[in-house]
Order: C-alpha cells, then structure tokens, then sequence
C-alpha cells in the first residue's frame, strides 16, 4: 500500500494518491490530471476510483476530467447530487482497492454531503481517514458554506457538525492518520495548523473541537465565532463541481493566446476584460499598464483573484513574466477563473516600444516613510487581516483589510497623500493597484510592509498574542 499526499501550497490545498495490487484511488483532484496519469503509467496501476469529501468551494477540482480520461468512476458521499454520472455511494459503503478498502463514513455539517474516507489495510485494520473539509488539524471546516443551498443557519449546520465528529471520528483508534483537505492558509476554516498530516490521537489532545467534555451548544459557539465572510467565488466554484467545466487544455490554450499590444489594448478599451499583472510586484513598481490590477504570481495568487476579481466568467488579459504565462492560466484555473483570454505577448517591453503609456508606483523605504509621515501627519492604512492589526500595529493606522478594500473605498483621502502597508509588501501592492484603478492616485507603499515599520522603530502598538484577543 502507498498513500501520497500531493500538496499544493497556494491552494493550501491536499489531494490523495493511494495505490494498492496495481489499483489506484485518486481523493479530492486537481483539476490538471496529467500528474496522476502518469504517475499511473509509471507505475503501471490502473485509476479505480476518484473520492470527492464534498463540492469544494474554494477551487475546482480534477473529478471531471479524470473520469473522462480514465473511466474511472466518481464517488461522492450521501446527499450529493451531480449533473454528470456518479457514484453517490452511502453511508459505511465499502469499496475495495488490492489489498486494501476504502469505507465511506458520511459527516456533514461543513456541508450536507461532506464525507470522511477511512482507510482500511490488509488486514482490516483502521489505518487512515481522509477528512477533507471536516477535520483539519487544529480546526474543523466552517459550517456556514451550504446554509444557502439547504436553507439552514450555521448554528445549524455547526451542531450537525458536532454530531458527526463525535459519532464517526472521535471514536476511532489514536493512531489512525489523518490527512485533510486543506492546511494553514486556507479559507475554508479558522485556525488550522502549518502541518498536513497527524494522528487522531493528537489531534484528540490539542484541536480545540475535539474536546472529551464540549458540551454541542460550546461546540457551536466555538466553530461559529469570528467567522468572516466567505469570498465571493465560492459558490461560483460549487456550481462547476457539480455540474461540469471546460478540461485544463482548452483553458490553457485559451488563455495563453499571445496578443500584440495593438491587440491587447484594443481588447482591453472594448470589453470589460481585467488587465491582470501577475509579475513581481518590484516589477509592477516600476512600470504596468495604467489601470491594470497587480496579484504577483509569487504570493497567494489564486485565492487572492478568487477574493478580489470574485466573478469567475470575468474576462482577465494577463501580463506574465516569459514562460510562465501557462502556469498563471492554470493557476486562474485552479479557482474556476477560466476567461482568461490572452497574454501580452513581449511583455510590458513590447508594450513601450509601441509608444503606449505605463504607469508607476511611489513605494519608499519604511526610514524614509516614517520621516514623510511624521512631517506631513500623513494618514496610514493597514491592509493586513485584522487579527494582525489587532495583534500589533502603527499608532493611528486604520485597519482596511485587503479581502475587503472594496468596502472601504470612501475612507482614502481623494486629494491628500497617504501611506498603505502590509507585512512584508506583496499585499500592499495589490491594493495600491486596486485603489489606483478606481483613479485614487495620491498614494504611497510603504516598501517592506510592517517587518520594515518595526525595523526603522515607527510607533507601534503594544504586540498583544492573537490567542488572548
């Protein structure tokens, strides 16, 4: 038997490689297959099944297109309902793999579908379960996605939740592993672990929602509390899940169409399309198109276009770094943004040596902003997450979270100069886009964001623990 956990950091995001006797079973996807397929070939194994835990809203998943590729049925777990065949198998369901056999154990509450998989070995032993997004380590997945769709609270869905755990999970051997869906960084729950793989037995000791003595109403306050919003893309991607999308290629091969600057501008002036600078941000700094959006490709890429651009079928022209342009579609892809279509082709290069006109960013070191605001009684936002602005931040600074810059758009001077800053100047930048495209230019990036502001001993706040806020 070999289990493989197949981690994709910008998605925060496991999916499941298990082989047994020559079969294998693929868990929860990437919507690009080819890695699984060969890694088949090599290994000269037949794909058996693909386990979907529930419909994944925070990325599009593989299930499609590698049924199609493969023949290989799609299992999902009691209450799913799909407009493409599938197995819907029910609750303690056994599907055996070679020597080993996979077990269905229905747990809603994340959503009313979700389902644990139990792996068992050869000889009968509980072995490992494959939780998706009903445990994680050090938390469990957020009860309030599917409340629309069932016409349900959270609270709901949250004591749902605490009932599965306590009669599927919690019962099972401290030594069972436990691989979930997602890890520190995700959206899909709160407080999750830098970790990807534990044992029950630990998880038992230090998660919080596993607690012996929690009492169901505790449980549903706990899980329910602090909840933010979910990004708006999430029942986007749901809807593709279940009833089908394009396969990768014909989005890659849209998407990386190379347009010339005459092309690309046109395009941009005629439709309603995004221009999206996926570069470093050091490289948008200097120069981009005017009005485009900068999410740089070396950050959280994905879920950040999933929180900010929102509307999957939005049409998004790309500025890429050459030869990465195939993986910022793929990656646009991963979350349901399929209209990508095309890429600058030359570059921002190309782009002046036709004449056209670039934009710049003013992004000064923290010494030399601390000076300017200190002379002018400059205001500073703080894009960062609340929690971290809680934690520790400059006096004076307001907290406008990037994840909704939206919704603080009238709070930015329209005429007087201002500071924006994050924790280390990625995030900085792409609200300095965003606002900058709504024509609010009398803006300045702090360069380095808050690890500078504290270097160069700006004033700030007493550092509190997240933990005792």
């Amino acid at each position: 038997m070999n289990i493989e956990q197949i981690y994709t950091g910008c998605l925060a995001q496991g999916s499941y490689y298990i082989e047994s006797k020559g079969e294998i079973a693929i868990i929860d996807p990437l919507r690009e297959i080819e890695p699984y397929l060969k890694r088949a070939k090599s290994n000269n194994a037949t794909i058996k099944y693909i386990f979907e835990t529930h419909f994944h809203a925070d990325f599009v998943s593989g299930h499609i297109s590698l049924s199609k590729a493969t023949g290989a049925p799609i299992v999902f777990g009691p209450n799913a309902t799909t407009s493409f065949n599938a197995i819907i198998a029910k609750d303690l369901q056994e599907f055996k793999l070679g020597d080993v056999s996979i077990v269905v154990l229905h747990t809603p509450g994340h959503t009313l579908e979700s389902t644990t998989y139990l792996l068992r070995d050869k000889n009968g032993k509980d072995h490992t379960i494959f939780t998706g997004d009903t445990l994680f380590l050090g938390d469990v997945g957020r009860p309030d996605l599917a409340q629309k769709a069932a016409n349900m609270t959270k609270e709901d869905l949250a004591g749902i939740l605490y009932d599965s755990l306590r009669t599927k999970i919690m019962p099972l051997a401290d030594d069972v592993i436990v691989y979930p869906a997602h890890g520190a960084g995700s959206a899909c729950g709160k407080n999750m672990m830098k970790e990807t793989v534990d044992t029950l037995g630990n998880q038992k000791k230090m998660n919080y929602a596993l607690r012996s003595d929690m009492t169901k109403e505790e449980f549903i306050k706990e899980v329910t509390d602090g909840l933010l919003p979910p990004p708006k893309y999430f029942p986007l991607n749901v809807k593709m899940n279940k009833e089908g999308y394009d396969d990768i290629d014909v989005v890659q091969d849209r998407g990386t169409t190379p347009l010339s600057p005459k092309t690309f501008e046109a395009i941009a002036n005629d439709t309603n399309a995004i221009v999206l600078d996926v570069r470093h941000q050091s490289d948008f700094i200097k120069e981009h198109i005017p009005r485009s959006i900068f999410i740089g490709l070396d950050g959280s890429f994905a879920p950040w276009v999933g929180a900010l651009i929102a509307d999957v079928k939005q049409p998004i022209l790309l500025v890429a770094p050459e030869g990465r342009e195939k993986e910022a579609v793929t990656r646009l892809s991963r979350v349901g943004f399929d209209n990508t279509v095309g890429v600058l082709e030359g570059g921002i290069d190309a782009w002046k040596k036709k004449g056209k006109e670039v934009d710049s960013l003013r992004s000064i070191p923290a010494e030399e902003a601390k000076e300017e605001i200190a002379l002018k009684k400059a205001p500073v936002f703080d894009v960062r997450k609340v929690g971290e602005y809680q934690s520790e931040h400059l006096v004076d600074a307001k907290s406008t979270p990037l994840s909704f810059l939206n919704d603080y758009l009238a709070e930015f001077p329209s005429t007087e100069t201002f500071y924006v800053h994050c924790a280390g100047g990625y995030r900085s930048v792409i609200a300095a886009s965003i606002l900058k495209s709504r024509g609010i230019h009398n803006l300045v990036d702090i360069a380095g964001g808050f690890a500078a502001m504290r270097n160069a001993e700006m004033n700030i706040t007493k550092y509190v623990c997240p933990s005792t806020l």
